[in-house]
């Protein structure tokens, strides 16, 4: 079973995000590497918006590919070089949690492990078995 909490001793969320998920009881658990904002066959986009569009999408297939939904997930980390604009970036997220709320880190980098890349993104899913 998986329990949300924003416990009330802290600050609200400052973002649409979680403080915590608890889980507990049978599930099985799925551990992605960083996704990047790459295409199947290589490419790069020069945007760092479509890049963090493309690396989500990354992380959707992965889970589908586990039998899971994004849903599933329980905790996004975002790594980000240089400058992004937060509405746009907002909204992109938005679009791809809907009203899901998992736990979320966003930490801004020099750099990562290709000059060309811009975003990446750690997640893990936790399904309760039935």
């Amino acid at each position: 079973m998986r329990t949300s909490r924003n416990p009330e001793t802290i600050h609200p969320p400052l973002a649409p995000y979680t403080h915590q998920i608890e889980t507990t009881g049978p599930q099985r658990w799925l551990t992605l590497s960083g996704q990047v904002g790459m295409e199947a066959d290589g490419t790069i986009p020069e945007s760092p918006l479509e890049q963090l569009e493309l690396a989500l999408e990354n992380v959707k297939r992965n889970v589908e590919a586990a039998d899971m939904a994004v849903e599933d997930i329980t905790k996004l980390v975002f790594y980000l070089v240089g400058e992004f604009d937060a509405e746009s970036r907002k909204q992109i997220m938005g679009q791809f949690l809907g009203d899901h709320l998992p736990c979320m880190t966003m930490i801004y980098v020099v750099a990562l492990a290709s000059p060309a890349l811009k975003v990446e993104v750690d997640a893990w899913a936790c399904q309760e078995m039935v």
